[in-house]
């Protein structure tokens, strides 16, 4: 099975029997991929009892935009305490926002905050605390014992609020069948 070196701007979706409760029916965005780590931001595990407005206030953000019951996500197990910012490119930070995929970028910055509260956010945009993050050669490794199917973004699928429909929207959009998708799948 040949594996794709560079998985920026791709989707990990979390096959049945993945082995870890953390990830299980997770669909992960893959935000920089390089020889020697990979980290992604988790899309679909809303964080329950704070929203986007709890942030914008903790962090005294000058506000102007309504953010009550925006959702946060679980962006993943590590560096759960520092912020990301999956958004469109309309909004840019200088020498803070990283390009993902064409219109798609990351930023961890007040900045960006500050945009998201501002008259001006970006189009789209989503929070999420922490990130999954691999090192060398780890992903590398979940892919070749089937952990992980690998896809394409899509708009809902970054940015949509149907967390809990995600997974099984990733996995159709790519034409797997749910009904034959088995945890105990081997290599050939």
């Amino acid at each position: 099975m040949q594996i794709e070196t560079d998985l920026t701007g791709k989707l990990l979706i979390a096959m049945p029997g993945i082995g870890d409760p953390r990830f299980e029916r997770s669909v992960i965005l893959v935000c920089a991929h390089t020889p020697d780590f990979a980290m992604g931001i988790v899309l679909n595990r809303p964080m329950e009892g704070i929203d986007l407005q709890e942030i914008i206030d903790q962090m005294d953000v000058p506000q102007e935009a309504d953010l009550e019951g925006v959702a946060i996500l679980e962006g993943g197990p590590v560096a759960t305490e520092r912020g990301f910012v999956l958004h469109t490119d309309d909004v840019i930070c200088d020498g803070a926002t990283m390009e993902v995929e064409d219109e798609l970028c990351m930023t961890a910055t007040r900045e960006i905050l500050a945009a998201i509260a501002s008259s001006a956010p970006p189009r789209k945009f989503v929070m999420a605390l922490g990130y999954a993050g691999w090192a060398a050669g780890q992903l590398e490794q979940e892919l070749a014992q089937n952990a992980w199917l690998v896809g394409a973004p899509d708009s809902d699928l970054v940015f949509g609020d149907a967390y809990e429909h995600k997974w099984r929207h990733a996995l159709t959009r790519m034409g797997v069948d749910l009904s034959r998708l088995q945890s105990n799948a081997g290599n050939a």
